[in-house]
């Protein structure tokens, strides 16, 4: 796998009006995807931008998909929120117990995942870069950007504050290409860390919609889909 992959950085921004970090609570309001000639932002209606998203994943040439601790937020937040909502993706998670977390689980879980989407593996740059040291498992991606050279000098705000409209256009482009571009400075090292996931290997992850119907909760209505191509 030497010759270099088509890589996909991929970040996701939710709602954090109550708690940002719980499927079961959050919606997703933003998905950024990112390649070497288009950064996509799909914004509105949960429903319709993550089959959008999926439709998307779909139709691109067989790749990576790259994520900044997507392995223990990202994927399984979609995943549970797919779930929630009925919605079938190509997303194939499968739990690694030996995946290092640097913080809690997402709620309802009891790890990290390896995973795949479609035709697409997937490869984590935290474990990449964040995993090094204990003084780098303590870096936002954007910091991380900062530090070799990748990315502006503003600040991400953290999944504890809401994000404004212009935030999410901001934000989420902009990291989802960050993380492409960690994966692609370290190929092909990179390449040896890919995850591969088959449907027959994938494992039922989320206990979301169980939890979401016992709050008595139902999801939130949200603007509708748009996809911003930049």
């Amino acid at each position: 796998m030497g010759q270099q992959a088509a890589i996909y950085g991929l970040d996701i921004e939710t709602d954090t009006t109550e708690d940002g970090l719980d499927p079961a609570v959050a919606s997703v309001r933003a998905i950024a995807l990112s390649g070497r000639a288009f950064d996509d932002l799909f914004v509105g209606d949960e429903t319709d931008l993550l089959r959008a998203l999926d439709a998307r994943l779909a139709a691109l040439p067989t790749g990576v998909v790259a994520t900044w601790n997507g392995s223990a937020f990202d994927l399984p937040f979609l995943a549970d929120r797919a779930r929630i909502l009925g919605i079938d993706l190509g997303l194939k998670l499968r739990l690694d117990r030996r995946l290092t977390l640097h913080r809690a689980p997402l709620p309802g879980h009891a790890g990290a995942y390896r995973a795949g989407w479609h035709d697409h593996g997937h490869l984590d740059a935290f474990r990449l870069y964040g995993a090094e040291t204990n003084a780098a498992q303590r870096l936002s991606l954007r910091s991380l950007g900062r530090l070799v050279g990748i990315g502006g000098s503003a600040v991400h705000p953290s999944r504890t504050q809401t994000l404004s409209n212009e935030a999410l256009h901001a934000c989420a482009p902009s990291d989802a290409r960050l993380a492409r571009v960690l994966v692609e400075r370290r190929w092909p090292g990179a390449a040896r860390m890919i995850d591969r996931v088959e449907w027959d290997e994938a494992e039922p992850v989320a206990v979301a919609a169980q939890r979401l119907a016992r709050q008595d909760r139902q999801p939130p209505t949200v603007l509708q889909p748009a996809i911003v191509t930049y």
